[in-house]
């Protein structure tokens, strides 16, 4: 059980579809996927880009975990592990506390976070993408 590598950075926006537009002029790549959310307007968008097909996700601010005052925030990098669920259970049993629990994305991707003890939020995910180009 061990960190294998970067599967997704995810950011959040008030209105995806500008920061989307904004990203894909710095980045000169348009969105690869996008997934609405209840009111049609894109919850989340992500980006694929390097050698290595990382995924920048830009997720609707409506759907970030909540964070006390003060607390940890911002920017979630996720690492890909074979087995998310042993790997948070190891994560707490270190004393990590949670942040966001295993959920599900959709099409085999399932993320979680964690605090770590240092005040750092940690995201481990399953992450179909990134096996792929790692070959398994």
């Amino acid at each position: 059980m061990s960190l294998r590598g970067f599967a997704t950075l995810n950011i959040w926006a008030d209105d995806v579809a500008a920061a989307a537009d904004w990203y894909a002029g710095f980045l000169g790549v348009p969105p690869y996927f996008e997934r609405p959310g209840p009111e049609g307007r894109p919850a989340y968008i992500e980006f694929r880009l390097g050698d290595h097909h990382d995924e920048l996700g830009i997720i609707d601010r409506r759907y970030a975990p909540p964070a006390a005052t003060g607390g940890p925030g911002g920017a979630i990098m996720h690492w890909h592990v074979d087995d998310l669920d042993a790997t948070v259970a190891r994560l707490l049993e270190l004393g990590a506390t949670p942040y966001e629990p295993i959920t599900a994305r959709g099409e085999e991707f399932v993320t979680a976070s964690v605090v770590d003890p240092f005040g750092n939020v940690l995201g481990v995910m399953t992450n179909p993408n990134w096996l792929s180009q790692v070959g398994g």
